[in-house]
């Protein structure tokens, strides 16, 4: 399926980017790791839309966990 000429996939992978990418513009460390691990999630997605490109999911598996990690402790 495409949609303007590029797959979902595609679109997925994009969106990611642009959510990572979006982070790094973030000033409060709490919104940076949010939108982060929105990136991260789309990654993740986009990793098992490529026939489960395991580096890119694991390695944004990962970074989820870990800004889901500093975001809980800074809440306690």
């Amino acid at each position: 399926m495409e949609i303007l000429g590029m797959s979902v996939t595609e679109w997925v992978g994009y969106a990611a980017s642009f959510f990572v990418l979006l982070s790094f513009m973030m000033k409060k460390v709490t919104l940076l790791r949010t939108v982060n691990m929105i990136g991260c999630v789309c990654w993740v997605i986009y990793g098992f839309m490529l026939d489960i490109a395991w580096p890119v999911v694991v390695t944004n598996a990962a970074i989820f966990v870990v800004n889901g990690y500093y975001l809980m402790s800074k809440r306690a």
